[in-house]
């Protein structure tokens, strides 16, 4: 036990606290001193630990933080499960906890200082559909082994037991998950991976994100999750699709989706673009699929942003709608991106944020890099600044789609800051109303047009 924040409290004020801490029978318990506020007592692990044993549990850390320490990435919150304690046990031993599982015990508790999710250790039988379908059991029979066997692949079911007497910690893997990560791959615990259709879409963006393969067994039951994904809240697709597209490759999460037949039931709009032609000359990589898989990677490689990742994801998702007898060509697929943008949103609601990008990106990239009229050029510049993230992040789409980037936009930071300069307050006091806008406009494409012939 320590404290931190503060000075420690005179000798009345710690008595005082101790025997509030003895009458709770809990000497570990966060207590903030009425008279040193800022004096707060913190329980290390050791003693959660201890105290779980004490009264004839089993702690242990599961799941992430147990996988990623394995794989040698630097691990993020600790969730820990307690087996061997039911719940009103476990709520006289932390009555800080605050309860947040509402089907099955999961308590918030400070550990270390940090608010960490304890789980009660539990066995679930599915009787529904849908991620809801379940109905879960806990009390103290249920052991740390049965709550493991219930999780998905076999790198996510690993346990590290904890001891609180200095034993070295023991690690509990019951299906070769280290196995798993040393050969890179993702492979379902058994069978009652589909249980939870969504699932089937974690599997996909994990390979996405640690680079691994997702083994074939494993693709089987990922496809037969297929029909209970369609019923699936879209939050929890969009959840996926957020962190896949956050990873190193995000092309992996949509390819082993297509692996699974899983593509089509969930993004139709990508799925429309596989065979999708394009002319070779400008497209050797092959079909809009093709094209669109190789962008949003390519995009991954120069920025973080995931909303411009989006965006690139989405830069031709007009072409899916391209009549057969107009290929390889396809005339228009901007407009046509917008309405199939827009029924994507309509489905499973975008953030504004990633809908107001995604939506300029569709219209103005085939002729972004192309623009030869200065009025034009101003405009879109202009248009690129009132975005909701950093114009040097959407250009990158624009990049990596033709390959460079134009004069104009290598200027950006320059051309931008002379073009916000032109006030209306500056034009000719004789002009009223629309007649201010054109000026500013006219002004604008001066600028635009001294700097082309500069670089010329």
């Amino acid at each position: 036990m320590t404290t931190t924040g503060g000075k420690r409290p005179g000798r009345g004020a710690e008595g005082l606290i101790q025997c509030f801490l003895k009458e709770k029978g809990a000497n570990h318990i966060c207590v903030r001193a009425f008279l040193c506020k800022s004096w707060v007592i913190i329980m290390e692990e050791n003693v959660f630990v201890r105290r779980v044993r004490e009264a004839g549990g089993r702690a242990a850390i599961v799941g992430g933080w147990v996988r990623d320490s394995l794989r040698g990435a630097e691990p993020k919150d600790k969730d820990y499960v307690v087996a061997g304690i039911g719940e009103a046990d476990f709520c006289a031993l932390f009555p800080e906890a605050q309860k947040v599982g509402r089907s099955f015990p999961v308590f918030l508790l400070d550990v270390d200082g940090r608010s960490s999710e304890i789980a009660l250790a539990r066995t679930e039988r599915k009787t529904g559909k849908g991620y809801l379908g379940f109905d879960a059991f806990s009390d103290k029979s249920v052991t740390l082994e049965d709550d493991l066997s219930r999780r998905d692949t076999a790198m996510n079911a690993m346990a590290l037991e904890l001891f609180s007497d200095g034993t070295p910690s023991r690690r509990i893997d019951l299906f070769d998950g280290e196995e798993d990560i040393r050969c890179r791959r993702i492979r379902a615990v058994s069978e009652r991976f589909t249980e939870d259709p969504v699932r089937a879409l974690r599997a996909a963006r994990q390979a996405a994100v640690f680079g691994y393969t997702v083994e074939p067994r494993t693709i089987g039951f990922m496809r037969d999750c297929r029909e209970e994904l369609m019923a699936e809240p879209q939050e929890r697709v969009f959840g996926e699709l957020s962190r896949a597209l956050a990873a190193p490759r995000p092309s992996v999460f949509f390819r082993t989706l297509l692996a699974a037949d899983l593509l089509e039931t969930v993004f139709p709009e990508l799925f429309a673009l596989i065979g999708k032609t394009q002319p070779a000359a400008f497209h050797p990589e092959g079909d809009a699929f093709e094209h669109t898989m190789a962008t949003v990677d390519e995009v991954a490689g120069r920025t973080d942003h995931v909303v411009v990742r989006f965006a690139a994801l989405v830069h031709d998702i007009g072409k899916g709608a391209t009549p057969a007898d107009m290929l390889p060509h396809h005339y228009g697929h901007e407009t046509k991106g917008l309405s199939v943008l827009a029924a994507w949103n309509q489905r499973m609601t975008l953030p504004r944020q990633w809908f107001r990008v995604a939506e300029f990106v569709i219209a103005e990239h085939m002729r972004a890099s192309r623009l030869k009229k200065p009025g034009k050029i101003a405009a879109l510049l202009m248009a690129l600044s009132r975005l909701p993230v950093p114009a040097k992040e959407v250009l990158h789409v624009f990049a990596a789609d033709h390959g460079e980037l134009a004069p104009y936009f290598v200027r950006y930071d320059e051309l931008i800051q002379k073009l916000c300069a032109v006030k209306g307050s500056e034009a000719p006091e004789e002009l009223r109303g629309e007649a201010v806008g054109a000026w500013i406009r006219a002004q604008q494409a001066r600028i635009v047009r001294g700097a082309l012939k500069e670089k010329k």
